[in-house]
């Protein structure tokens, strides 16, 4: 797998990220179904609230970029439904070739974390903010790990190979909601107070502006 260099210190405010109706087109372009879209802008409020406490508690983070890459972290769902396709890598490989390599690396691992396979000596990166906030959104519901991953295994456990993946999975999953609670004074539980509002695509403020 190829090794990803993550852009460091001043080249971080200058990441190249489409813009808010560059979302809203490439969404509708790929067909994303009304019920992804919604999932989407729920991550995207949760991971925009750990962003900007994660930022507020020292960590360096380019927050458009979380925003925007929860946004569209499943812009390969809908592709991809029906399919035995990557969908985690075939909207990144999408944003990839658009020119958008740092937003096709938080789209990439949203599913699985590839720290192995990424180069960037931060304590946190993005991509570990938006996989985070995707395993606490069911649907639409702000939800615990332990709930969500009951979810996927009653929906994709359908081997005891891919009940094993599963449950590895959740253990990283837990190991960095440790990670990214340890220096916040919030708790994984006050993720359920976020305020959840409807799709309102006129009023997403936090990814570039057009």
């Amino acid at each position: 797998m190829k090794i990803h260099q993550i852009p460091r210190v001043a080249a971080i405010s200058s990441i190249f990220l489409p813009t808010y109706n560059d979302c809203l087109a490439l969404m509708a372009a790929h067909g994303m179904l009304p019920n992804v879209r919604e999932h989407s802008y729920r991550v995207m409020q949760v991971a925009a609230f750990l962003g900007q406490a994660l930022a507020a508690a020292g960590f360096e983070l380019h927050l458009p970029l979380i925003s925007t890459g929860a946004l569209l972290h499943d812009l390969g769902k809908t592709p991809c439904l029906g399919t035995a396709q990557n969908h985690a890598q075939w909207g990144a490989e999408v944003l990839s070739s658009l020119g958008y390599p740092e937003l096709a690396q938080v789209v990439r691992e949203h599913v699985r974390l590839a720290e192995e396979f990424v180069k960037d000596p931060r304590p946190l990166r993005e991509a570990e903010v938006v996989n985070y906030a995707d395993k606490r959104v069911l649907h639409t519901r702000v939800v615990s790990l332990a709930d969500r991953f009951a979810d996927l295994k009653e929906r994709y456990g359908r081997t005891p190979e891919a009940l094993a993946r599963i449950a590895a999975m959740e253990v990283s999953s837990q190991a960095l909601e440790e990670k990214l609670f340890a220096a916040l004074p919030c708790s994984p539980e006050d993720l359920f107070d976020i305020p959840s509002k409807a799709w309102e695509p006129d009023k997403v403020l936090v990814v570039a502006d057009s």
